[in-house]
């Protein structure tokens, strides 16, 4: 009798994600695709944020399971139907820290904090033009661009919010450059990309450098204009990318040691998009997009940070390359070294996702949301969907 009412309730559950709506909007199940493999090891499964068309309020979740080879697109809106829009408008960051999952949700100024078990809705935390989120002891750290989303020759400084994982509220925030983008930590302090895009053609060039103890900015780093992406390699230095301004200044790589909080390396011929460390090795992609040939120039590489050379030339090596219309994201397993990679195609509609082997061979793809963009990793297996209405 136990059983069947518990397949009764699971029944009902499942009629009510079909048939439930938001306030007349339909709720959309998951898809599931087999994508043939399968593996084990620490990292379970990673969760993919497609960020969607800006204004188009479609940021969806994804989840790969690498124990069952099983990707399910569109995880949120089944797991959380009371919740309306969904994830909201252009999700531009993912984060797992303890037993929570942080999406950051630009246009829509809030992060959204999940259980990384279940992806249920904990909490909407609000943070104006939120950009990237970093974890240091008990609290996260937020970028901001402060004020609205739009290009303002007087736009403000931007600033780092300090939120507390426990109860999630924002405790104070820290003025630094205009509009700081990825940050890094080392040791007690913080490090932010400042790229001043809302004011071009007057970008920021500087990284601030934020002291946790007392949440002052220390001071700034000159760097490059309009920068981005920032990741610490295992030798203590942070690797940042510039975007360059579209037209005659091309997007670069600087390396600074965090030692001495000094610029030691440009690499000029490494245009830089997206990057991510895995050991030794930070696999980077550009889509150097420029305004004088109206095109954009794609490349990928493999830098040895600790010799700080670049060693390989494109990551992928059967050709599939040619296949990949705008690369939009980039992560690598740390247990298999499986390169993943996603393609953000016409920006407007479902993008795929491609998996690698360590030799720079395709194993399989699947289609996503729109702006496939964010991959995480996590090391708790997401709970099935008919555990979750069971377990309620």
């Amino acid at each position: 009798m136990k059983m069947n009412l518990k397949l009764f309730l699971l029944s009902c559950f499942c009629l009510s994600v079909f048939v439930c709506c938001r306030k007349g909007e339909p709720i959309i199940p998951s898809t599931d695709t087999d994508t043939g493999t399968a593996n084990s090891g620490t990292v379970k499964g990673f969760f993919l944020l497609n960020e969607g068309n800006m204004g188009s309020n479609k940021a969806t979740l994804d989840y790969y399971d690498f124990e069952t080879g099983i990707y399910t697109k569109n995880i949120y809106a089944e797991r959380n139907p009371g919740v309306v829009k969904e994830l909201g408008d252009v999700g531009n960051d993912i984060q797992i820290y303890g037993s929570k999952l942080y999406a950051v949700i630009n246009c829509s100024h809030f992060i959204e904090v999940m259980d990384a078990r279940t992806a249920k809705h904990i909490k909407a935390v609000s943070v104006p033009n939120c950009r990237y989120i970093v974890f240091h002891d008990k609290y996260a750290y937020i970028s901001s661009y402060a004020g609205p989303v739009q290009i303002d020759p007087n736009a403000r400084l931007g600033y780092v919010a300090k939120m507390d994982t426990t109860d999630l509220e924002i405790l104070e925030e820290c003025v630094v450059g205009y509009q700081p983008e990825e940050m890094v930590i080392v040791g007690n302090k913080l490090y932010v990309a400042n790229s001043g895009g809302y004011r071009v053609p007057n970008y920021d060039r500087t990284v601030s450098v934020i002291d946790l103890n007392t949440f002052t900015e220390l001071y700034k780093i000159d760097v490059g204009i309009n920068l981005h992406r920032m990741e610490l390699d295992p030798y203590g230095n942070i690797w940042v990318s510039s975007r360059g301004d579209y037209y005659n200044e091309g997007s670069k790589t600087y390396v600074i040691d965090s030692k001495t909080d000094k610029v030691t390396d440009v690499f000029p011929e490494l245009p830089n998009s997206n990057m991510t460390i895995c050991g030794d090795s930070l696999y980077v992609y550009s889509t150097e997009w420029s305004y004088i040939t109206s095109k954009n120039t794609v490349s990928y590489a493999i830098v040895d940070t600790k010799k700080k050379e670049i060693v390989s030339r494109n990551f992928i090596k059967d050709g599939t390359d040619a296949a990949i219309e705008v690369p939009y994201g980039v992560a690598v397993n740390p247990d298999t070294r499986e390169i993943f990679v996603t393609d953000a195609k016409n920006y407007v509609t479902p993008g795929t996702l491609y998996c690698f082997g360590p030799d720079g061979k395709k194993r399989w793809s699947v289609t996503t949301g729109d702006i496939p963009a964010h991959i995480v990793f996590t090391h708790t297996k997401l709970s099935e969907l008919n555990e979750l209405s069971v377990a309620e």
